[in-house]
């Protein structure tokens, strides 16, 4: 409940700060908080919005899914092997660096203007983050932890389930929370062109049209929307690893 109340307090401190900013501004340019609160209740509430709010849940998530299925198992493999960490890692360390959103025309040429080219650019930002931190996690394992599995004669496959995976577990839910983050902001710059739907696509037409309420409306519903996608991580970290504290 202390947790809870915390993050009511913060939220309502913010609206109170945008509260003052709009009434010292004075600018049709930022509308009242409580405006855009009305108009996001009354557009949720109708379904006018619920449509491109689940276009775009579904595209993080996809992104984000897909890069986990990919990056978890490289990223243990080539923390735990030395052999393939030194064989991988120099081509993470030249591809890792590189601004990936540029890629955005290329992958629409390659894929199409449909989902799965917004799919595939979120996945492949989202998977060098926790590609990296997991291996590192796994990198930093301990030695004796190995030894002492290997001397009660555990295989390799226990090695993976029993050490490598619970120790570097705290590390890759870390890594998907910021990656929500990441892939909120990426889902908003692939959906700002060549589509008509998603929460990106309603906020770059309400900016067209100079409808400042809806446009505050989009980023409000594309943050709560970050928020929602946060608490749904914080929860998965708070049941399968009860021994990390939540900030």
């Amino acid at each position: 409940m202390g947790r809870k109340r915390d993050i009511l307090i913060a939220a309502l401190v913010l609206l109170m700060l945008w509260e003052l900013s709009a009434i010292l501004l004075d600018s049709m340019a930022l509308p009242r908080p409580w405006t855009v609160l009305r108009d996001l209740i009354t557009k949720l509430a109708n379904g006018s919005l619920l449509d491109d709010l689940a276009v775009s849940g579904f595209r993080a998530l996809a992104g984000i899914f897909l890069a986990l299925t990919a990056a978890v198992p490289l990223g243990l493999v080539i923390g735990a092997e030395k052999s393939v960490h030194k064989r991988v890692s120099p081509f993470i360390y030249l591809l890792y660096p590189v601004p990936h959103v540029v890629l955005l025309p290329l992958i629409i040429i390659l894929f199409g203007i449909g989902n799965f080219s917004k799919i595939f650019l979120i996945a492949l930002i989202v998977f060098f983050q926790i590609l990296v931190t997991t291996r590192d996690g796994a990198k930093n394992i301990h030695r004796n932890y190995f030894l002492s599995m290997k001397t009660l004669g555990a295989s390799r496959l226990q090695l993976y389930r029993h050490v490598i995976m619970p120790a570097t577990l705290p590390k890759i839910l870390t890594a998907m929370r910021i990656s929500v983050g990441t892939s909120v902001a990426i889902l908003f710059f692939v959906e700002s062109f060549a589509t008509t739907s998603g929460l990106g696509y309603i906020i770059m037409d309400s900016w067209g049209r100079a409808d400042y309420v809806s446009l505050y409306t989009g980023i409000s519903c594309m943050a709560l929307l970050g928020f929602l996608l946060y608490q749904i991580l914080d929860r998965i970290e708070h049941h399968v690893c009860r021994w990390v504290v939540n900030d």
